[in-house]
């Protein structure tokens, strides 16, 4: 078995936040209530954990992701609307080509590829 690890983010809203997350890639794979489980089929897992109130401000919250994908600009075309960062998806000096969005949490999200 191949080693993996799965973030397990806050959500103050689940409806919002899965719904944020379908239109990166993921779908739901299971709901238990106050805690969801979201998958792409082809690697990316991620567990949603209803934490009401979280964070006292959304611009306050600490946590990110960074999700590598083949098709950059099909994620970007998906989410343009919400793109942080003008003109983006564009290469970064770091040897990366992506574009970040924020959930309806605040969670920062980074979607590229290394360029190569």
């Amino acid at each position: 078995m191949n080693h993996h690890v799965v973030a397990i983010v806050p959500a103050s809203d689940l409806d919002a936040s899965t719904a944020f997350y379908r239109l990166l890639g993921f779908e739901l794979a299971a709901d238990f209530g106050g805690y969801r489980i979201l998958e792409d089929g082809r690697g990316w897992h991620l567990h949603l954990n209803h934490m009401p109130g979280w964070p006292p401000r959304v611009e306050d919250n600490p946590f990110g992701l960074y999700l590598y994908v083949e098709d950059v600009d099909a994620v970007a075309a998906r989410v343009r609307d919400r793109i942080i960062e003008p003109g983006a998806p564009h290469a970064k000096p770091w040897g990366t080509y992506e574009f970040a969005v924020s959930d309806p949490t605040g969670v920062l999200v980074r979607i590229g590829r290394v360029m190569g």
